[in-house]
């Protein structure tokens, strides 16, 4: 910030300096023989444009500097924090995988589906109506263990008595782990393995 502060002063001395000699020069050229004016154009307009990069320069290190300090405030603020947030996808940490789920009105009957990379149904669980938390230890129809760090997506289907109303995403619940920032917009880290942008997110 100082490199900057004092290149943009550098900048203003030189600037302020070519105003005065051009000054002389056009009070001092010979009046049958003036001097060309379009040179003293051209300088003043490189002297206006290297001034302006230099507060270019200046307002985006500020800029940098404020993006650095709202990361640090954001960190205090959520890592550590339990948070929800929907998503169909998650990989399967190695441990369980909570998440969470509140039946709509007029569904009698809510069956969690959960398939591999492939389309395949890996599991398959009708959920208890009178609980919203709910989580997945990784178990497999057939008896195996889901894939650490593998990819699975969680649907569930909707019903009233036989007739099909829809599927539904369950909301990940989970703990921050990091913060960050890409392309100026912050995400959370989370333990579950996923990263998700701050507006879409809610704090349990």
């Amino acid at each position: 910030m100082a490199t900057v502060s004092s290149a943009t002063a550098n900048i203003g001395s030189e600037f302020n300096n070519f105003i005065k000699l051009l000054t002389a020069q056009v009070r001092n050229q010979d009046p049958l023989s003036p001097m060309d004016s379009t040179q003293f154009v051209e300088q003043l307009a490189t002297f206006s444009s290297l001034e302006q990069l230099v507060n270019s320069n200046s307002a985006l290190t500020n800029i940098a500097t404020m993006i650095s300090d709202l990361t640090g405030l954001m960190a205090s603020e959520w890592l550590g924090q339990e948070i929800g947030f929907e998503s169909a996808y998650r990989p399967f940490t190695g441990e369980a995988a909570e998440f969470s789920y509140e039946a709509p009105g007029g569904t009698t009957k809510s069956v969690l589906s959960i398939t591999d990379a492939d389309g395949n149904v890996v599991w398959s669980e009708t959920l208890d109506p009178d609980q919203t938390s709910f989580s997945w230890n990784g178990e497999l129809t057939d008896g195996g263990t889901a894939t650490k760090d593998a990819m699975y997506k969680f649907t569930i289907d909707r019903y009233q008595d036989n007739t099909y109303l829809g599927a539904s995403v369950p909301e990940i619940t989970t703990r921050v782990t990091d913060i960050i920032s890409e392309n100026g917009t912050l995400r959370l880290g989370t333990k579950a393995g996923l990263t998700v942008d701050l507006a879409q997110v809610r704090k349990l």
